[in-house]
C-alpha cells in the first residue's frame, strides 16, 4: 500500500507522514506535477527533501512532467528509493530508464488510461514497476476506470515471471482492492481513502489481507 501525498493535510504534512509509519503502509507515494504534462501543479523536490528523517518508509516519486530526464537527479538527492516516469513524456524511455538506475533507486514506467500495456513491451528486462493509471493524471479524488482491470490482467500475462511490480493509482479503495490484486496488482495508491479514513491502520490492515 502506498498512500498519496496529495491527499495529505499540506499545512501538517510532517504530521501526516509520522502518522503513515504507523499505519503498516509499505511506501510513501509522491505525485509531482508540473502544469504542463498534467493539468495541475503539485510540488517539488524541496518539499520531498523536507519529509528526510521524519519516515523510514521507501518514497516513490511518481513524475508527472515533461522532460523527466531533468529532474531525476533531484528526486533522487531528495530521498526517492523509486522514481517512475511516464511513457508518453519520455521521448527516449530506455535511455531515462537507465539513468534513473544509475543514481541507484529502482525505476518504472506509468501508462495513461489510453496507451496500451504493449508499449512497454521493450522495457521490461529494465524496470521495476510498471504504473498503471485508473484515472487520467492531475487530480486526486477522481473516480476508478474499469477498464483497468483488464488491463492489469494484460500486464500481468506480459511480465511473465519477471520481478516486477504492479502498480495501480487512482480511485483505489476498499470497494476495489481485491479486484486489482485479483488480477495481478500488488501495489496500491491510496490517497483519499487513506487519510481520510476513520481508522487508517484498520483500513491498511483489511487491504493487505485481500492480496
Amino acid at each position: 500500500i502506498a498512500p498519496s501525498i496529495l491527499s495529505a493535510d499540506f499545512v501538517n504534512l510532517e504530521r501526516d507522514i509520522r502518522k503513515l509509519s504507523e499505519t503498516g503502509v509499505d511506501y510513501v507515494h509522491v505525485d509531482v506535477m508540473d502544469g504542463h504534462f498534467v493539468p495541475n501543479i503539485s510540488f517539488g523536490s524541496s518539499v520531498m527533501k523536507s519529509l528526510l528523517g521524519k519516515t523510514n518508509l521507501p518514497f516513490d516519486v511518481h513524475l508527472m512532467i515533461e522532460q523527466p530526464e531533468r529532474y531525476v537527479e533531484q528526486f533522487r538527492d531528495a530521498g526517492a528509493d523509486i522514481i517512475t516516469v511516464h511513457q508518453e513524456a519520455a521521448i527516449h524511455l530506455h535511455r531515462v530508464l537507465g539513468q534513473i538506475k544509475g543514481t541507484g533507486a529502482k525505476c518504472g514506467v506509468v501508462l495513461n488510461p489510453a496507451t496500451p500495456v504493449c508499449m512497454v513491451e521493450n522495457v521490461l528486462d529494465d524496470v521495476d514497476m510498471i504504473l498503471l493509471m485508473s484515472v487520467n493524471p492531475g487530480f486526486g479524488g477522481q473516480a476508478f476506470i474499469p477498464g483497468t482491470i483488464e488491463k492489469i490482467k494484460k500486464l500481468k500475462a506480459m511480465i511473465g515471471d519477471r520481478n516486477i511490480e504492479i502498480e495501480i493509482d487512482g480511485g483505489v479503495s476498499d470497494k476495489n482492492a481485491a479486484l486489482l490484486t485479483e488480477a495481478g496488482a500488488n501495489v496500491l495508491v491510496m490517497g483519499s481513502a487513506v487519510f481520510n479514513a476513520e481508522n487508517p491502520s484498520e483500513l491498511i490492515r483489511e487491504a493487505k489481507c485481500l492480496r
